[in-house]
């Protein structure tokens, strides 16, 4: 079975100190939000505060990153189905490879947090490795046709070996030529008997992380009924369909249709693009209709989320400010749960913006893509379906949670390519 009820364990985060000068910085604008009484310098100085610190934590992190220690990742069977059983592993990293070994990365986009954590992962292991990296991006889930010429430029280029972000499960099947090259599959699974190998997590089981945060919230709090709003990116492509599935799944028996003891009701299923704008204007349409009690959706969706309940809650405000006996807007009291990590979803968990994330150590998994890559190019068998275990973050916890593997460093810019320094 799924290990849904998986035990996390709790690491403890040894916070680093800022440098001296940061640490100077940061106290001096300390100083000035205390000397200073308008509200909303104080939320943009704190702002500030944060960014410095986190700029800290990242460049800190980010030269931790070339130290070879060991990887907790999960090995789960069977192949590329969406329940599986998941056994815990150390896996230690290579600390070189045996020549200079060239490798191409085909990924749906670098639009948002979560792919270029999986780029700067895959650029760091390269690095540290001494081989060549080039990536080239389709720029949406929906450029299939595009994804198509850039896979039959790398198998007909001089790479070794090909990892493969998909934009879709099927794409092989629309590949009229031999694949010449190792393939692996990059976070997507591809549905092709050929491809052997997967690093990523189970999409159902993000799903199921975050469907099962809602059911629990909703039995700690005894609700009576409640409304969930999804918006859980692009339609039947990536991992949407199964994390889809993984909601509904958490959200049983709960949200089971026509039962006398439905608690959870799905009131609305939107999919868009990973583009902030056109979430933008589906939550003005959701909203427009209906004030659900949870909106779950991707990362990009919560951001845009973030943003338009606060928009819409100061205009209540403005407006209640000469109605006094108008009743609160409920928008505020919307909770926002996101299926995976970004810094923006952080901050919003910090700031109690966002009640939950699910977690799946997108700059691990780039590393960990670049790792089996070269082993399986030096002769080991193929790896199966392997990467992070998921986990799942609150503001109450986050303490707790150590983020280096989690997201990619403030100041870090996509990269398409590195270079080895060997000699052929």
């Amino acid at each position: 079975m799924l290990q849904h009820g998986t035990t996390l364990i709790e690491t403890q985060l040894t916070m680093t100190r800022l440098p001296a000068t940061k640490a100077r910085v940061a106290s001096l604008i300390a100083t000035r939000i205390s000397n200073k009484r308008s509200n909303r310098c104080v939320a943009t100085l704190t702002g500030l505060i944060f960014s410095i610190m986190l700029f800290s934590l990242s460049g800190n992190l980010a030269h931790a990153s070339t130290k070879f220690t060991p990887w907790s990742l999960e090995q789960r069977s069977p192949f590329n189905v969406k329940v599986q059983q998941a056994k815990t592993q150390i896996y230690h990293p290579l600390k070189h490879a045996k020549q200079a070994w060239k490798i191409c990365t085909l990924v749906p986009h670098l639009k948002d947090a979560y792919w270029i954590g999986i780029d700067y992962g895959l650029v760091q292991h390269a690095r540290a490795l001494n081989i060549t990296l080039e990536l080239f991006e389709a720029g949406s889930y929906y450029e299939k046709d595009k994804q198509l010429s850039q896979l039959s430029y790398c198998m007909n280029g001089d790479y070794d070996a090909i990892l493969l972000g998909t934009v879709d499960p099927k794409l092989l099947a629309s590949f009229h030529q031999p694949l010449t090259k190792p393939v692996i599959a990059l976070v997507n699974r591809i549905d092709n008997h050929k491809v052997t190998t997967r690093i990523g997590v189970n999409w159902y089981q993000m799903g199921w992380f975050a469907g099962n945060f809602i059911k629990q919230d909703v039995n700690q709090a005894k609700a009576q009924q409640v409304s969930v709003a999804l918006l859980t990116g692009p339609e039947k492509q990536g991992g949407s369909d199964w994390v889809e599935e993984g909601i509904m799944a958490a959200l049983q028996p709960a949200s089971v249709p026509n039962s006398k003891n439905n608690k959870i009701t799905i009131s609305s299923i939107r999919h868009a693009d990973n583009n902030r704008n056109l979430y933008r204007d589906q939550l003005y349409h959701l909203l427009k209709d209906q004030t659900p009690d949870y909106i779950l959706g991707s990362a990009v969706a919560i951001e845009a989320a973030v943003g338009e309940l606060a928009i819409k809650q100061a205009r209540h405000d403005s407006k209640l400010s000469s109605h006094s006996k108008q009743e609160p807007l409920p928008a505020s009291k919307i909770k926002l749960v996101s299926s995976y990590l970004s810094p923006a979803v952080l901050r919003g968990l910090f700031r109690g913006r966002v009640a939950f994330s699910s977690d799946d150590s997108v700059v691990l998994q780039g590393k960990l893509a670049i790792d089996v890559v070269v082993r399986e190019l030096e002769g080991a068998k193929p790896f199966g379906d392997i990467g992070p275990a998921i986990q799942g973050l609150e503001g109450n916890v986050l303490k707790k949670h150590k983020l280096e593997n989690s997201l990619a460093p403030a100041e870090f810019y996509p990269r398409y390519r590195v270079a080895s320094e060997k000699k052929l």
